[in-house]
């Protein structure tokens, strides 16, 4: 079976920029319409995040 691949400086960027939204989202402006809109733009950044980590565990780096 094909391991994973390591973590690497986009995984973490990935990571980092969604903690830095949904702070600013429920910290500094918890409103719920830049809350739903966090949530849209997080998912858009999970969904490029799992495609290209697929890719680079179906592909090679």
């Amino acid at each position: 079976m094909v391991e994973p691949p390591a973590l690497d400086r986009w995984d973490a960027t990935a990571a980092a920029s969604i903690a830095v939204l949904l702070v600013v989202a429920y910290v500094l402006i918890p409103d719920p319409t830049i809350q739903y809109g966090t949530w849209l733009i997080v998912f858009c950044i999970w969904m490029a995040w799992f495609v290209s980590f697929g890719a680079k565990w179906l592909y090679g780096p």
